[in-house]
């Protein structure tokens, strides 16, 4: 049976503030630095054999945290960057509130959004989940797979593996920082999950 962990970053400036990163590449904050060294170890207690991560810098320097730590190289995949959310990005909820109130309620109630360039739902479940199958499938059995991404990309994602209606992601609740999502695989049984929100 394959381990598959979904590990969001460590906290960035625009996290503490508020503010929708989507794919703007934000470094991690202080708080970041300081969260990724305390869960480190505890990753690395799970002796990974596959490092993967998002591209993007909060991923990539979370990630490189623990591959200091157990020796392997990371492989970087632009598609497990966090969901694109075109003009919304940079900006704080009340200010979105602001602009797009209609949208923005659809958003926090896990409805679809189709304006303000906001990448669509189906879209992100499907290329991170191909990201992460393709992960999975390459691995040797009984692989324990680290993959550093972001809270949405990982939410939906794990929905899209699991086979859940997308609807399902608000059930799960924000995946925090620095937190991460279990997921245990086998060719005759699929995907199942183990934990969510393990800090």
């Amino acid at each position: 049976m394959t381990l598959l962990v979904l590990w969001r970053h460590g906290q960035t400036a625009w996290n503490f503030g508020g503010r929708i990163q989507g794919q703007t590449d934000i470094a991690l904050s202080e708080t970041g630095v300081e969260q990724v060294r305390a869960a480190a170890p505890r990753l690395a207690a799970l002796k990974p054999t596959v490092l993967i991560s998002s591209d993007l810098q909060r991923a990539a320097d979370t990630q490189a945290g623990l591959a200091a730590l157990v020796d392997l190289p990371v492989r970087y995949d632009a598609r497990l960057r966090e969901r694109n959310f075109g003009d919304w990005e940079g900006l704080t909820h009340p200010e979105i509130t602001a602009r797009w109130p209609e949208s923005f309620a659809r958003w926090r109630r896990g409805e679809p959004v189709d304006d303000a360039g906001v990448e669509e739902v189906d879209a992100l479940s499907k290329r991170v989940a191909a990201a992460l199958q393709e992960a999975v499938d390459a691995a040797p059995e009984g692989a324990v797979i680290v993959a550093a991404t972001h809270g949405a990309a990982a939410r939906h994602a794990t929905c899209a593996l699991l086979g859940w209606p997308v609807e399902f992601a608000t059930t799960l609740g924000a995946l925090h920082n620095c937190h991460s999502t279990h997921l245990l695989y086998d060719t005759v049984r699929g995907w199942q999950m183990a934990a969510h929100n393990v800090p």
